[in-house]
């Protein structure tokens, strides 16, 4: 039998990455003379990847944005982040300990993420994380990407793994969206990046530290999502 797998996004979920995306944001609009976006602001932009971050920030101050501009905006965002890979980045608590849990188990596990895959890779090495991973899937590994549930699935399929004996783990509308729509249950943590509880999203459960994150609940809602 195929071993269960436990898909995780990366930003807000399993790495806290915020402090360095904000910055890499920040560093992009200072070269439209925009104002810096804040902590709290940052949260209503995170979620689909550089591009839609420096889209909505300059749509909140209200600056059109051509295509030209914006190519040149993603890549001064994209060069500044990659540049200081792994930065103030840094492993939610408990996150370590859930991975080492869930192997023991003899879970695979796997990265499903809007981050490109190249700054995915380059993230999880440095953090000494890789060796986890059956499969780690950014927005351009595939020609779709989050919330289109084949991103989810093929990143199941290229772990080894059965979408049948799967869990999503996320912090956003995104992640539950694609969970839902692959019909996959998926795990909310109510501390990663979006403006909104997760709740308002209906996930099948919501944790607040990842020692929450038992064998335990996730055997119970996959056995449900198969018995559906």
């Amino acid at each position: 039998m195929t071993r269960p797998i436990i898909v995780f996004d990366l930003d807000g979920t399993l790495v806290d990455t915020a402090p360095d995306l904000l910055d890499s944001l920040n560093h992009s609009l200072a070269a439209s003379e925009l104002a810096a976006v804040d902590e709290a602001g940052f949260k209503r932009f995170v979620g689909h990847g550089g591009r839609v971050m420096i889209e909505r920030a300059h749509a909140a101050q209200q600056r059109s944005l051509d295509v030209a501009e914006h190519d040149r905006l993603l890549k001064l965002f994209l060069d500044h982040y990659t540049d200081n890979i792994p930065g103030k980045s840094r492993p939610y608590p408990g996150v370590v300990e859930a991975i080492a849990r869930f192997e023991n188990a003899g879970y695979l596990l796997a990265i499903c993420t809007n981050k490109y895959e190249a700054n995915s890779l380059a993230l999880i090495d440095a953090l000494g994380l890789t060796r986890h991973f059956a499969a780690i899937a950014g927005q351009d590994t595939f020609a779709f990407r989050k919330p289109d549930p084949r991103h989810l699935t093929e990143t199941i399929a290229r772990a080894g793994g059965d979408p049948h004996r799967a869990l999503m783990v996320g912090d956003s509308q995104t992640d539950i969206d694609t969970a839902k729509a692959a019909g996959i249950p998926v795990v909310a943590v109510d501390f990663g990046y979006t403006d909104r509880h997760v709740r308002e999203f209906e996930p099948s459960a919501v944790i607040s530290h990842f020692d929450a994150l038992t064998l335990d609940l996730a055997q119970r809602l996959i056995a449900a999502a198969a018995g559906r």
